[in-house]
């Protein structure tokens, strides 16, 4: 007797994957994928922030009747696209897209008193915006103590969601970052692209090793539960590949390696705590089982029957169901509508998505070379 004698069928590629039905990839479920380490009531309240990818997390969990918990409400007055356009109800927080595990570690710092937010603050056109969220308001601010000000009331929304929630998801995205050299903060995206001015003697590309991005979750992980000592963490990984890498490789290689350097650190840190969890988003849709069904016609959007399949399973672990069936209503929303200019259906509302108006093909007429979306205005093109 050994030890694969008495494995289940999961733990086989044949009998977990293998026979699946190559017509109809992301309609058979995969069974028993996840387990989840930590049970999540229906009325707990769960944050999310990350990738652009985490964007759908919390629409879905609402509409599984569960407690998305919005920590930063959208003042009384604006429209659904107002809000959209602001990324109200983007995140549990109006912190924008935190690609890497060093951005989410610098806002709790910033909220949580270990370290001091920079004062600095853009200007364009008479406007303000915030460095660190520079797409968040994308009319601007009309003084810089304007921008403070929206700054400190999402930091409070952090701290007030942080200190209620029993568990946050945050999904990890990016392992290229842009840091300035002069406060060592981490930006969003490179400055220059989406607002602000790109400094070679200030921003500095810096690209996470699997060990410095394990040891900013675990850091994160960590002054998050010393403000909530019972809050859990569901890590997942963005299934989305970059829109362009800045290292000078091809954007497959530098995919598969960011990719595979979240997944590493994720998962070790899941295996190493009782109170941190890993669901395999990424595998759902990124495994070549699935034949790139969950894919747009970029080969980068996640379809919203990608979106759907993710979350079925998820929600199936979750109440312990061994087979995920098929979606019993609508789709999780209408698919992407296509951006200004182009065919490709990208997510322009996601701030790293804006880096494909930089491509080479792009480059005459929409911009110019080494001016920004739109015409070289400065503004970000319109969410959707």
């Amino acid at each position: 007797m050994h030890p694969y004698a008495s494995l289940p069928s999961r733990s086989f590629w044949r009998t977990a994957l293998g026979e699946r039905a190559p017509d109809a990839p992301l309609a058979a479920p995969v069974e028993g994928l996840w387990s989840p380490a930590f049970a999540l009531g229906a009325d707990e309240p769960v944050l999310t922030a990350g990738s652009c990818f985490a964007r759908h997390i919390g629409p879905a969990l609402r509409e599984e009747g569960m407690h998305w918990y919005e920590a930063e409400l959208p003042p009384p007055g604006l429209t659904p696209a107002e809000r959209d356009a602001r990324q109200y109800g983007h995140y549990s927080f109006r912190t924008g897209s935190l690609y890497t595990a060093a951005a989410l570690l610098q806002w709790l710092r910033w909220a949580f008193g270990e370290a001091e937010p920079p004062r600095e603050v853009w200007e364009e056109d008479g406007r303000f915006f915030d460095p660190y969220r520079p797409s968040v308001e994308p009319d601007g601010h009309a003084a810089p103590a304007d921008v403070l000000a929206a700054r400190e009331r999402t930091l409070e929304a952090v701290r007030r969601g942080v200190a209620e929630a029993g568990c946050l998801v945050f999904t990890l995205g990016l392992t290229e970052a842009w840091r300035d050299t002069a406060d060592g903060t981490v930006h969003q995206v490179c400055p220059g692209t989406v607002r602000g001015t790109f400094d070679p003697d200030r921003h500095a590309l810096h690209q996470f090793t699997a060990a410095e991005v394990h040891r900013d979750l675990a850091a994160a992980v960590a002054l998050a539960r010393r403000a909530a000592p019972g809050l859990r963490v569901l890590l997942t990984v963005s299934p989305v590949p970059l829109t362009a890498t800045a290292t000078g490789a091809h954007v497959l290689t530098a995919t598969c390696y960011a990719k595979s350097v979240l997944r590493v650190a994720a998962g070790q840190l899941a295996q190493e705590s009782p109170y941190v969890d890993y669901f395999p988003a990424y595998e759902l849709v990124t495994g070549h089982p699935f034949r790139g069904a969950a894919y747009g016609p970029n080969l980068r959007t996640v379809s919203p029957d990608g979106v759907a399949f993710v979350m079925r399973h998820f929600f199936a672990a979750l109440r312990d169901e061994p087979h995920p069936g098929p979606h019993p209503g609508p789709h999780p929303g209408p698919a992407p509508a296509p951006a200004p200019g182009s065919d490709s259906g990208e997510d322009v509302s996601c701030e790293d998505a804006v880096l494909d108006y930089y491509s080479p093909d792009r480059r005459e007429g929409d911009g110019g070379p080494g001016g920004r979306p739109g015409g070289g205005t400065g503004q970000v093109p319109p969410a959707r």
